[in-house]
């Protein structure tokens, strides 16, 4: 499968250390190495299987040491069962009144793949590369995003709605950071979203 990026890189500004309202800069390091190994870990987990990832490739890959890991989750399984977890991205993704909801949700799809190498949703496309973890991840996206969704719609069918809205969401997902097609990618994400945001929106709320 190819692959799709899914890091985001670190800048930390010195001169926010200047601000009173700025947290103490071990707790700024702290939350970046932790949001680090968060990254390492899905950019791993989006190009081997599960079981083939040790914490020392995860410390490689974020620029820290493996017992800071531990430090900070525990175990691997702790570390992981954060990143199978869709919760904190379906807050954002999510986050908008449902008449304005597609838009919202292509918009901040494409823009995080375009300016972070980010995307949401997308990892659930990576499930079959993982066995039994596999399973989680599929059980985690179906009660944190389908069903999520579903409860924000009216009407009859919603879960059936919601469902074809996320994989025509996921579709736009993996055309745009997988597939990489070269028109989409050449198109502003404006246009993009004016085009397609309303195929979608029309899911959610039928007229």
């Amino acid at each position: 499968m190819a692959e799709v990026r899914t890091e985001v890189d670190v800048r930390v500004d010195g001169r926010a250390a200047a601000s009173h309202h700025a947290p103490p800069a071990g707790r700024r390091d702290a939350e970046a190495s932790k949001a680090a190994i968060i990254r390492a870990a899905r950019h791993l987990l989006a190009r081997h299987a599960h079981g083939d990832i040790t914490l020392k490739a995860v410390a490689d890959r974020a620029g820290v040491s493996a017992p800071l890991i531990l430090k900070y989750f525990g175990n691997k399984d702790a570390l992981f069962s954060q990143v199978m977890s869709f919760e904190a991205d379906a807050d954002t993704f999510l986050d908008a009144p449902v008449d304005d909801l597609a838009r919202h949700m292509v918009l901040h799809l494409l823009t995080g793949q375009a300016e972070r190498g980010a995307d949401p949703i997308l990892r659930i496309v990576f499930a079959p590369l993982h066995g039994e973890q596999g399973d989680i991840l599929r059980d985690n996206f179906r009660v944190q995003v389908a069903q999520r969704l579903t409860g924000r719609l009216s009407g009859p069918d919603a879960g059936l709605r919601a469902e074809l809205a996320v994989g025509m969401l996921l579709g736009l997902g993996v055309m745009y950071g997988i597939a990489r097609g070269a028109h989409l990618r050449a198109t502003e994400i404006a246009e993009i979203t004016d085009r397609y945001a309303p195929a979608v929106q029309a899911l959610l709320t039928p007229r």
